[in-house]
């Protein structure tokens, strides 16, 4: 009777330490508490002592910066370890008082209650093609903010660009031309337009990389299929690809919309009933590929070339689908915006339901 017995462990992790809380059964307070670190001599002493337990072992901790090789870690090892997601763990309104001790203990009590939502892990390689992807964005915002800088600094002393956009060949050759008398101010800029270069070639390499990936045996056929849809090509197919894996584990397409935080949210009592803007509580870097993907369905839906050349030897099943978010989609922007509805509100609508499609695909080819 005594190996029936499960104990619940509850872990609040940092960089340099874990908390740790144990309960016993049903406890309602924990039978041990105690405090470990993270190095590889801490943690064989954490296992040793988890594995002594008698009965079953249920250990879980929030996501976050620390990653999952605690997870790993302890699973490889034979004991059970879940991570659960940050956003959706229950918390009481009057609650003000936060200590690492309390976490173990909170989190212990949830798991034991079924109240926590856990994540799927991602095995290393997947994770490490994420990676890769997050980087390429976090590139992508370095040549933002850099571009910014030296549009601002040169606003400051009197240079504006009015040839026509930004950013292009014409652009450069008028950015060759300025000069600065003062010795500083030419250190500025010469300065800004390097950290630029180098922003942009940063942005190239990170973008063939994940593009390569793309053609790989493991992401080619998802991939491709996923870039039957309008909107989507290399980048943001491996952005949903790296982040979700397998769209199979989503039952429906709206808990593949939930994940991404566009279903609206709710506040409905008695019989009132209150919709508001979409959650924005799922993964904000699909949510965002999403979103500016749902720009395109603005346009007429007929088949430009490229699209055309990215649907050539795809199965019937995923034409099919990318054939019919061509008509539905454009009809639910327009539909939108001629009601009177910010072109903006309508995008996210339609970035709704694209996710839905992508759902569908996701059930035909996966990774």
């Amino acid at each position: 009777m005594k190996n029936n017995i499960t104990h619940w462990v509850g872990m609040d992790v940092h960089a340099d330490t874990i908390q740790v809380a144990v309960f016993r059964g049903n406890e309602q307070e924990p039978r041990e508490e105690f405090e470990t670190g993270s190095d590889s001599g801490s943690m064989n002493r954490l296992l040793k002592k988890l594995s002594a337990l008698a009965g079953k072992v249920r250990c879980v901790y929030e996501a976050g910066p620390c990653g999952y090789e605690l997870q790993r870690f302890l699973s490889s090892n034979g004991i059970s370890c879940d991570v659960a997601a940050p956003s959706l763990i229950p918390r009481r309104a009057g609650d003000r008082v936060k200590t690492d001790r309390r976490d173990a203990k909170k989190l212990g009590h949830l798991h034991r209650s079924g109240e926590l939502t856990t994540i799927t892990i991602p095995d290393k390689d997947q994770e490490a093609i994420r990676d890769l992807v997050r980087a390429r964005e976090d590139a992508l915002e370095d040549v933002r903010r850099n571009r910014h800088r030296l549009e601002k600094f040169l606003l400051r002393h009197g240079h504006r660009y009015r040839g026509g956009r930004p950013w292009t060949l014409a652009h450069s050759k008028w950015l060759g031309e300025i000069s600065f008398e003062n010795v500083f101010l030419k250190t500025v800029f010469d300065e800004y337009r390097i950290g630029v270069d180098q922003a942009v070639e940063q942005l190239q390499r990170l973008s063939l990389t994940v593009t390569e990936v793309s053609t790989t045996t493991e992401y080619k056929a998802p991939a491709e299929s996923l870039m039957t849809l309008r909107g989507i090509q290399a980048l943001t197919a491996m952005t949903i690809l790296s982040e979700f894996g397998d769209l199979r584990r989503f039952g429906t397409a709206p808990e593949f919309m939930a994940a991404i935080g566009l279903v609206p949210s709710e506040y409905s009592s008695g019989g009132k009933t209150c919709r508001g803007s979409v959650t924005k509580t799922g993964n904000v870097h699909v949510r965002r590929v999403l979103v500016e993907a749902a720009w395109h369905y603005r346009h007429r839906p007929v088949a430009g070339k490229a699209i055309k050349v990215r649907r050539v030897g795809q199965p019937l099943g995923v034409l099919k689908v990318a054939q019919k978010a061509d008509v539905r989609l454009n009809r639910k922007f327009h539909r939108m915006t001629d009601r009177g509805k910010r072109s903006t509100l309508a995008a996210v609508a339609v970035a709704r339901e694209l996710a839905g499609f992508i759902w569908a695909i996701g059930q035909q080819v996966h990774p």
